[in-house]
């Protein structure tokens, strides 16, 4: 159903409203968590990509064992980096026993890599997040309120829930942030009295710490 892509970096077809998965994910919690609520199609020799989302966009998935285990992610995220073909989002499994290797993982993949990072605290929460990823592409354009850029939904659908990752900034200034800092490098760069004016004293302060902290 799906064609494989020549060397595991797409692009690949993705039926609509479907989710490519590699076979290595076939019996995962993570696959059932997604039976029932969107169709999977199981391909073989996927790597290094976990996911496609569309034949441009795709998920690479770090557990919490390989956040732990050190940087062996890191040539996985930039071979899909590199790639011309695809937009990859990274999903990471954080809880409190990874917590302290996060910051290492945030620089290299959002500042030095410029990818979209989600946390997840869950295989449960991630399926929840994949699923919504792909019924957001299904919506008519015109509920899009980024239409106006030229960034495609997926990746301002996944900016959104990254900003949203920072203490204290919720769904509404989250967007607010985005209006005024278009690109996490941008937002990554503010001072807090560029931030003050958009969030508040309060969450300016949480965003500039955010970013500071995994320098």
């Amino acid at each position: 159903m799906a064609g494989k892509p020549a060397d595991g970096r797409g692009p690949v077809h993705v039926p609509f409203g479907h989710i490519v998965a590699n076979e290595k994910w076939r019996g995962s919690q993570l696959a059932q968590e997604m039976q029932g609520k969107i169709k999977l199609v199981f391909e073989a020799d996927l790597t290094p990509v976990d996911f496609y989302l569309s034949s441009r966009s795709c998920i690479l998935y770090v557990t919490e064992a390989d956040l732990v285990a050190g940087n062996g992610y890191r040539k996985r995220l930039v071979r899909v980096r590199n790639s011309s073909n695809l937009q990859g989002i990274v999903v990471v499994e954080k809880t409190q026993m990874s917590e302290q290797y996060f910051p290492a993982m945030q620089k290299f993949t959002v500042l030095d890599l410029g990818m979209v990072l989600l946390p997840v605290a869950s295989q449960t929460e991630a399926s929840c997040l994949l699923v919504q990823l792909v019924q957001e592409q299904a919506k008519e354009p015109s509920k899009n309120p980024f239409l106006r850029k030229k960034r495609p939904l997926i990746s301002e659908l996944s900016l959104l829930r990254t900003v949203q990752q920072i203490p204290g900034v919720g769904k509404t200034k989250a967007v607010l942030l985005l209006q005024k800092f278009p690109s996490i490098q941008q937002l990554s760069n503010a001072s807090v009295p560029d931030l003050e004016p958009v969030v508040g004293p309060a969450v300016a302060q949480h965003v500039h710490g955010f970013f500071t902290q995994s320098s």
